[in-house]
């Protein structure tokens, strides 16, 4: 959460019995804005096959961010590698929704580096965690609408059921 940086929004996650991942809590955006949730990604996960990943979740509306990292612990905006991002726009029921590897967004966390992205490869096989994150930032750095985010201290909530890796 947050709180890393001063911030004041509080998350917990649980798994029902049903094994669909809850992941919620309240944003507060005095002095942050932002909290997430990651995991290790299995070994191999992801390699030169792998062309996107299909999510069955249910959000609460707001539009959320998945990430991809590979692993190496950073320090934010000084990080030598980024997490590479895409936007998740929840509707409030449970959907599919899937998104293509090739679409990910890189991004170092903080102010936007004056970086020519172009020299940013994405490597499938190099990715070691994923996680998911309600952030005042959408992926591109743009500011996350309030009507997709929300303003104050104010409730989210969201459910994974599955992540599945779609190849070739």
């Amino acid at each position: 959460d947050d709180g890393v940086m001063g911030g004041k929004s509080e998350s917990l996650h649980k798994t029902s019995d049903g094994n669909v991942l809850s992941f919620e809590g309240y944003i507060n955006t005095d002095g942050g804005g932002f909290t997430s949730i990651r995991s290790v990604l299995p070994t191999n996960a992801l390699n030169s096959r792998s062309k996107a990943l299909r999510f069955h979740l249910k959000g609460d509306g707001k539009t959320y961010k998945m990430f991809l990292t590979n692993g190496i612990p950073s320090a934010g905006p000084r990080s030598p590698s980024p997490s590479w991002q895409a936007d998740v726009l929840t509707t409030g029921e449970w959907q599919d929704v899937t998104i293509p590897l090739d679409s990910l967004q890189p991004s170092f966390g903080g102010p936007s580096r004056n970086l020519d992205h172009g020299e940013l490869k994405f490597v499938a096989s190099e990715m070691r965690q994923i996680g998911l994150m309600l952030s005042l930032r959408l992926a591109n750095g743009n500011d996350n609408p309030k009507e997709t985010f929300g303003e104050g201290i104010f409730p989210f909530s969201l459910e994974v059921k599955s992540i599945e890796v779609v190849e070739k």
